[in-house]
């Protein structure tokens, strides 16, 4: 009898969790008003680049959605990348654009990804650099 009301509370447990609400955010996925963010290319190759050029890249991007997007944060895969992106928000319609700048001190073939945390329909968005740096 014991072991009938454990799993039955077991039950009751792992269960409710489909019947939570997601709907605590309106400007989240799903809201026909959340801002939407669109990039005109996610990847970039800069080819053959020699040690200690200048490797800067500019990802254009708009807001085609109806309330202003908001970029929160933006990660890179690893320390040899930078990057600088508008700090206020873009308004419906708007675009602007993110620097990404890799550190082109270390030779040999890499391929980095940067991450974009933001207040879209879709938060996170995943853009690309690859290249080759050789020797002067």
């Amino acid at each position: 009898m014991k072991f009938r009301v454990f799993y039955f509370i077991l039950l009751v447990i792992y269960s409710l969790p489909a019947y939570s609400s997601d709907d605590k955010n309106p400007d989240q996925k799903g809201s026909d008003n959340s801002p939407v963010i669109s990039f005109s290319k996610t990847e970039f190759d800069f080819g053959t680049i020699r040690m200690g050029a200048e490797a800067v890249h500019y990802f254009v991007f708009s807001n085609s959605g109806k309330s202003p997007l908001i970029i929160l944060n933006v990660r890179t895969s690893c320390g040899c990348t930078v990057t600088d992106w508008p700090k206020t928000p873009l308004g419906a319609g708007m675009k602007d654009s993110l620097k990404v700048e890799y550190n082109t001190r270390v030779k040999g073939v890499f391929n980095k990804t940067i991450t974009i945390q933001s207040n879209a329909r879709d938060p996170l968005v995943e853009l690309r650099i690859r290249g080759n740096v050789v020797k002067r």
